[in-house]
């Protein structure tokens, strides 16, 4: 069973979800594709199991410092998330989560309620962070090459000699920041800072 989820996951991770069918994964597998229904009952029983495939590679957060332990956490999914492209559509497009989703969601639950957060709060941090990581990556995947379509235009509308800019403040921040060496890669990280402390006046 593993085995063909790790197959099947690769196949998306090369094609996108749009690759993956029962008689693709039975090819990658040298069998037919009908010998794939034995392990799964229809391909939505295998996009379940794949959901759960990715939360099984999401490090759970551990240790009594819950900052550093939701760290480790929206790091690894961040991870994860990126390594499978395809995965943020599917995994909020199911209805139908497994136990190692489950699992992982309450682990993470138990975690906060553990140190502080009550009820409420711990559901709260639980969507802020995934919202956060899955939207960050969602943009980190959408990104052009630089320069982005902003820098162009803007350049675009540079005309000859010391007149004033159409757009003095994006110019400025085109000089400031981006030929400075920006990559918003790294804006993760403050981001996740920025958010962690808004998370702690949930706690007690």
């Amino acid at each position: 069973m593993q085995s063909i989820l790790e197959e099947a996951t690769a196949l998306a991770d090369e094609g996108g979800l749009a690759a993956l069918s029962m008689r693709a994964l039975g090819r990658r597998l040298g069998v037919e594709g009908m010998a794939v229904y034995h392990h799964f009952a229809n391909k939505d029983a295998l996009l379940d199991a794949l959901v759960d495939q990715v939360f099984h590679e999401m490090a759970l957060p551990e240790g009594p410092d819950w900052r550093a332990g939701l760290r480790a956490r929206s790091v690894s999914e961040r991870l994860v998330l990126r390594r499978h492209p395809w995965a943020i559509g599917l995994v909020e497009s199911r209805t139908a989560p497994g136990p190692i989703t489950l699992a992982h969601q309450d682990h993470v639950i138990g975690y906060l309620r553990a140190r502080g957060f009550a009820g409420r709060a711990s559901a709260q941090v639980l969507a802020f962070l995934d919202a956060y990581v899955y939207g960050f990556v969602l943009q980190e995947l959408a990104l052009p090459t630089a320069p982005t379509p902003v820098v162009e235009a803007v350049r675009a509308h540079e005309g000859p000699g010391d007149g004033p800019s159409p757009f003095p403040n994006l110019e400025a921040l085109i000089s400031e920041v981006i030929d400075a060496g920006y990559d918003f890669a790294d804006e993760f990280d403050v981001g996740l800072d920025l958010l962690l402390d808004g998370i702690g006046a949930l706690r007690g």
